[in-house]
């Protein structure tokens, strides 16, 4: 008889934009395509339901599940609200994945994105990051600007869009006012459109990426290898 394997069940942030749950709900269909024998589910921690103890519980019955967040780092969403979730469940085995980043996978997809833009040699590039008040999500945050700085071969600031400093709008100001004539290019390192996409594109840059993922276009690849790696790592 063969034994199921666990269920992954990816929980995003959850958002009011219908571009950004169109683009995280694409992604977990690529990942179903991907593994087409996987059970495969999609939640959220805030805004959208079904929230994740409704996602598991809606699983088939007494299938092991591992929880893979959807998050770019690990703060109070990962450490708190789904490690709770996780420990709750009584009638199946969970088990809780790391964070998607940082990944060079996801720095490459930012190179790409960048080059997508028009970067020029001389611009200025400021890494937009959602922010939090957990010091390890912050560090996170740091790896990927630093690991975008090797990639695009020039600094890389970091600006933060809540809960953190710099704020992104104050950063791309400093960007502009040290670096005069020349444009100031955000980095967005967000996973989806939403509120907080809104926010990087009135924070005053000259140019703005698209989020990781964008609806309507095909879902990148290196996404969908980090789900199902953290998913893997966590088996």
């Amino acid at each position: 008889m063969t034994i199921p394997a666990p269920a992954l069940a990816g929980i995003a942030h959850g958002t009011s934009s219908p571009a950004g749950q169109a683009a995280v709900a694409a992604l977990m269909r690529a990942v179903a395509d991907a593994e087409p024998l996987l059970t495969v589910a999609l939640g959220f921690v805030d805004v959208q339901h079904p929230d994740a103890p409704e996602t598991l519980a809606a699983l088939p019955a007494g299938l092991p599940a591992i929880v893979v967040p959807l998050l770019l780092s690990a703060g109070y969403h990962v450490h708190v609200d789904l490690t709770d979730a996780v420990r709750a469940v009584t009638d199946r085995a969970v088990l809780l994945a790391g964070a998607l980043g940082p990944d060079d996978r996801l720095v490459d997809l930012l190179r790409d994105r960048l080059d997508q833009a028009g970067l020029r040699d001389d611009d200025v590039v400021v890494l937009a990051v959602a922010g939090s008040s957990d010091a390890r999500a912050v560090a996170d945050c740091r790896i990927v600007a630093d690991l975008l700085a090797a990639a695009a071969e020039r600094p890389v600031a970091l600006g933060f869009l809540s809960a953190a400093e710099p704020r992104l709008a104050d950063a791309v100001a400093a960007a502009r006012r040290d670096n005069p004539g020349r444009r100031v290019v955000v980095s967005s390192y967000l996973l989806a459109p939403g509120f907080f996409q809104d926010l990087v594109l009135a924070a005053g840059a000259t140019v703005v990426t698209s989020p990781l993922l964008v609806p309507g276009a095909p879902v990148p690849r290196q996404i969908v290898d980090v789900v199902l790696d953290r998913y893997r790592s966590a088996a």
